[in-house]
């Protein structure tokens, strides 16, 4: 039996008006296994540092989760975790994978355990025609609103059309869509999808443009529809660069809004700072290797900071790339105000107790 559960209205409305939601790493032992200490210890810090909602079970999380019958247990963990200590709406949202009687499965999951949102990977499914996406976000839709992903080719995602994210954005229970095909043309298409639907004030856009974070959040996207102008803005950013300096990125979100509202002259100040973030993402996310060492350079920033013991990931093939611990040096000493090194260690003891 499907349920058809909803997002309550303040996580409803904190999702569309927008936050900082961080795809949450996977914290393992020597052995491989959770590390519940600094698996919740995670989860503390993005609360502590403002995050407005977590994902999890995502690409950062870890894919191979699901191969190690992991994925019940760290959803569990992080909801355990934020029910007991937020105190306030935080926007949770799951990561569902596979082909559609396994993404209703993950959903049906994360449903359970009370989280709001499915966050829909296409991910592996090439053989899949662009219809056939459709029809399994929809089934999906049926057990948990969902978050569509437009994922870059890179780490397993697909070019797809305007056509599919118009057909997409029909969906009712479709609540927002990640952007995420690092490419300015394929972002188009969404945004112009999306305003184009006639459920543009309904659908939330996020950036998952971990190279160009802060210009996704600065541009108004305004398209001609019916003869009418549609102004469309990305509210927040839903990324694995925000999975580490999240305070920093909490703050910058609130600038971002400032600058939209009227406080123009902060608008060089945050181009140069967009900037810096592409070049600190390029380290962190090992660009220079097509992004073979993204997720164990997460891990590595975390690592330094104390949050995580290991940087470890469950395929041992996943390491940092030759050079990139250089790099992430490297940004961490020429950008340190995109850091957030001393409100960690302020708190550390606290988040691993």
């Amino acid at each position: 039996m499907l349920s058809s559960a909803a997002a309550p209205d303040p996580v409803a409305g904190l999702l569309r008006e927008g936050c900082v939601i961080p795809a949450h790493p996977l914290a393992l032992d020597q052995d491989l296994r959770i590390d519940e200490r600094h698996q919740r210890a995670l989860t503390r810090y993005y609360l502590a540092a403002g995050s407005g909602g977590l994902a999890v079970g995502v690409h950062t999380t870890e894919f191979a989760i699901r191969d190690r019958g992991l994925l019940e247990p760290v959803l569990a963990l992080a909801a355990e975790t934020v029910r007991n200590e937020s105190g306030r709406p935080v926007v949770m949202v799951a990561g569902a994978c596979g082909e559609t009687r396994d993404a209703v499965r993950e959903a049906e999951i994360a449903a359970g355990l009370g989280y709001h949102y499915a966050l829909l990977s296409p991910g592996g499914l090439a053989h899949l025609s662009e219809d056939e996406l459709v029809e399994r976000t929809a089934a999906v839709a049926e057990v948990l609103p969902v978050i569509g992903f437009y994922l870059q080719p890179a780490v397993g995602g697909r070019r797809l059309s305007a056509r599919y994210w118009a057909r997409v954005a029909e969906i009712p229970r479709l609540a927002a869509i990640k952007v995420a095909p690092f490419d300015r043309y394929a972002t188009l298409d969404v945004l112009r999808s999306v305003g184009s639907s006639g459920r543009s004030d309904e659908i939330a856009v996020y950036t998952g443009n971990d190279d160009n974070i802060l210009v996704d959040l600065l541009t108004p996207f305004e398209f001609s529809v019916g003869g009418s102008r549609v102004r469309k803005h990305m509210v927040g950013g839903l990324l694995g660069q925000w999975a580490v300096w999240t305070r920093p990125a909490v703050q910058l979100l609130e600038r971002v809004r400032a600058a939209r509202a009227g406080a123009v002259d902060d608008l060089p100040a945050l181009l140069m700072l967009a900037a810096q973030l592409t070049d600190a993402n390029a380290a962190i996310f090992d660009a220079a290797n097509d992004f073979h060492g993204c997720v164990p350079g997460i891990k590595e920033v975390l690592r330094r900071q104390g949050l995580v013991a290991d940087r470890r990931c469950l395929d041992p093939a996943e390491d940092l790339s030759p050079g990139q611990a250089e790099e992430i040096h490297r940004v961490t000493a020429a950008y340190p105000w995109l850091t957030d090194d001393e409100f960690v260690t302020e708190h550390l003891d606290t988040w691993l107790s």
